[in-house]
């Protein structure tokens, strides 16, 4: 990857679409890396950094790159404020599937709601 760091991985709006359970499309492509982690390279405008530390359970690997778990991308997605209506896309796609367990989908969509105002 372009930051040159061990630890930096697909996220945020980029997870999402990556991992094809909603209709984002980011125009940059989203990192994370370790909070530490300073980076002082060129090239970096098509780049959004996101200095996060990183549990090894919320890292994983998608066609050969490491990005984070579906759960992680969409709890990045509402603590980032991607638009309502891509997390709830995301939340029934994903938890259709073994991908997102209903425990925590369903811990995931109160989050959602939460942050909407809503109780």
């Amino acid at each position: 990857m372009w930051t040159g760091a061990s630890e930096a991985c697909l996220s945020h709006d980029t997870a999402l679409e990556a991992w094809g359970f909603t209709d984002i499309n980011p125009d940059r492509i989203h990192v994370s890396v370790a909070r530490k982690r300073r980076l002082r390279r060129a090239g970096g405008e098509s780049y959004v950094i996101h200095y996060e530390d990183l549990a090894p359970q919320q890292v994983t690997w998608w066609q050969g790159i490491r990005i984070v778990t579906v759960p992680t991308a969409i709890a990045q997605g509402i603590a980032s404020g991607v638009p309502t209506y891509l997390i709830r896309q995301a939340l029934d796609r994903a938890g259709r599937t073994s991908i997102l367990p209903t425990v925590r989908r369903e811990e995931l969509t109160a989050e959602l709601e939460a942050c909407d105002g809503r109780t």
